[in-house]
């Protein structure tokens, strides 16, 4: 039997963070046991933020890719591809935008949270509005059954269904409507206990080696009210034990420095430190996968176009359907 394919995708819009780890690529390789996964460089996504400056993205496309193969994503199971290297991505987009009205692309919550936090960037581009129609495309190109989402991006997916809806009304059963595929998404503060972003700059990158791992691990934010080591202090919330529970497979280990910072018997010293070393044992397998697929980046390149041309040759097929429910045969 056919699995039923999934289909997702990545900006490259920097290095790759734990965030992305335990956010997407945990789960990206976990699905390849039970569909049909298609994973992309979202290069055209990242100019919608990125346009006055593209010199980084093909960089950061492949050092990505590199981190998903490192992250257990098997180039031999899954199709890895390059979003730009597939224009009927483009085609249909266009397509689409012919019969979407502007006001369901203006309600996008994101649309005017990411104006009003990015105003560094002038954001008022035709293309950073379309960004869900682009997006809608990305999937509906590829008759994408599944789209792995947390909870709080179903209402993005709701949109891109939307919009299968209306261009299927207008032009017939063309496009597959996609259903979210939901996933538990843990939430991992930055290092200060911000949100985790590159803009903050408190992130451990997953190209990190042990020693900045360790250098960023004791700069962590923690209980801001504890200046000794014999106050007791609050595990709730704590970013230190938030990746302690992510990240350290001892839970004796855990649950004892839980009850000893609670009780004002151990400094943040040990805790940070045990944390590292246990982060460091899990990175470093993923390290040297890194490293050894680095050290071909032609294969890594060829991987990257061969996946594109699978890729292409389906979004070719798609098309043709959508060509002739829109009519438009010479």
């Amino acid at each position: 039997m056919t699995k039923p394919r999934v289909v997702s995708g990545m900006r490259p819009t920097g290095q790759l963070h734990l965030g992305h780890l335990v956010g997407a690529l945990k789960n990206w390789a976990a699905l390849q046991e039970r569909y049909d996964c298609f994973y992309f460089v979202a290069d055209w996504h990242a100019l919608t933020s990125e346009y006055a400056s593209t010199g980084a993205i093909t960089g950061y496309a492949l050092d990505n890719v590199a981190d998903w193969i490192a992250a257990g994503v098997d180039p031999e199971r899954s199709t890895i591809f390059v979003q730009s290297l597939v224009p009927e991505h483009a085609e249909l987009y266009l397509l689409l935008s012919m019969v979407v009205p502007v006001p369901w692309l203006e309600r996008v919550p994101t649309y005017k949270e990411q104006q009003e936090q990015l105003t560094e960037k002038d954001l008022s581009t035709l293309g950073f509005l379309g960004y869900p129609l682009l997006q809608t495309a990305d999937v509906a190109i590829y008759d994408g059954r599944f789209v792995p989402v947390g909870e709080d991006q179903v209402p993005h997916l709701e949109l891109s269904r939307e919009v299968v809806r209306r261009f299927n009304q207008f032009y017939g059963d063309v496009l597959v409507e996609a259903q979210p595929l939901l996933t538990p998404v843990p939430r991992l503060p930055g290092l200060d206990n911000r949100k985790m972003s590159k803009s903050y700059g408190n992130t451990i990158d997953l190209a990190d080696d042990a020693d900045a791992v360790l250098k960023k691990v004791k700069q962590m934010y923690t209980d801001p009210k504890r200046i000794r080591a014999d106050i007791p202090g609050t595990v709730e919330g704590n970013p230190v034990f938030v990746y302690h529970d992510a990240f350290n497979p001892d839970t004796a280990e855990v649950d004892d420095l839980k009850t000893r910072y609670r009780a004002g018997t151990v400094g943040d010293v040990e805790v940070k430190t045990k944390l590292a070393r246990a982060m460091n044992a899990m990175l470093e397998p993923m390290r040297e996968r890194r490293r050894e697929v680095m050290a071909k980046p032609d294969r890594l390149r060829e991987m990257a176009i061969e996946g594109s041309r699978k890729a292409r040759t389906i979004a070719h097929a798609t098309m043709e359907r959508v060509r002739d429910g829109v009519r438009l045969r010479y």
